[in-house]
């Protein structure tokens, strides 16, 4: 248990990240993080949960932006990133878990017992199950994840100084074309082969 890594999973959306990274915490026997950083953030911030699932994934504008239209402080985006970045570390500082999104490869960039993660798998696959298992309907389902995806890599890519789904940028790219079971069994002996502290 004390040599396995906290664990962030990025993933493009239909790609099943959140389920392989809730059975990998399962089977492992540690934390998992995913909605429950709503939450969290709401405890901490007093803002609703709705109100932080609906921002928390959008691009902000500019400080200076907000500052010339006479804000006085960070735009709410901005603030609401810093309240889960703050968790996020408090969270890792715990022991071994699994988080999933919200840029926590990069702002656990400085651990060393950091596994950081990138699911993939092609456009079709991941609007097929979409349709399937998530049951969206849209009538290009193909453009509807490209969409997703286009908006979770200018959240990262604005907050981050990486590029979303740059191999270069993680421990570890996993395919889910194979399913949630393999890339899962790939995970999970990663973690248990990580080798504790190495970076």
């Amino acid at each position: 248990m004390s040599n396995l890594p906290v664990i962030t999973i990025s993933r493009e959306y239909g790609s099943g990240g959140r389920a392989i990274g809730e059975r990998v915490a399962k089977e492992l026997g540690i934390p998992f993080y995913d909605k429950q950083l709503i939450l969290m953030a709401a405890k901490e911030s007093g803002l609703s949960e709705e109100y932080i699932k609906k921002t928390e994934q959008m691009k902000s504008t500019s400080f200076l932006y907000g500052l010339y239209m006479g804000a006085q402080q960070l735009p709410m985006n901005d603030q609401i990133f810093l309240v889960q970045s703050k968790i996020i570390r408090q969270l890792a500082e715990e022991g071994p878990c699994v988080i999933v999104g919200r840029c926590a490869d990069y702002i656990l960039r400085e651990r060393e017992d950091l596994l950081s993660v990138f699911v993939h798998a092609p456009a079709e696959f991941r609007a097929m199950r979409a349709k399937n298992v998530y049951e969206k309907q849209s009538g290009n389902m193909v453009d509807f994840v490209k969409k997703k995806d286009k908006k979770r890599a200018s959240f990262y890519n604005y907050f981050s100084q990486n590029k979303w789904g740059d191999a270069r940028h993680y421990h570890l790219s996993v395919s889910s074309v194979y399913g949630v079971d393999f890339a899962a069994t790939v995970l999970k002996q990663a973690a248990e082969a990580f080798p504790g502290g190495a970076r």
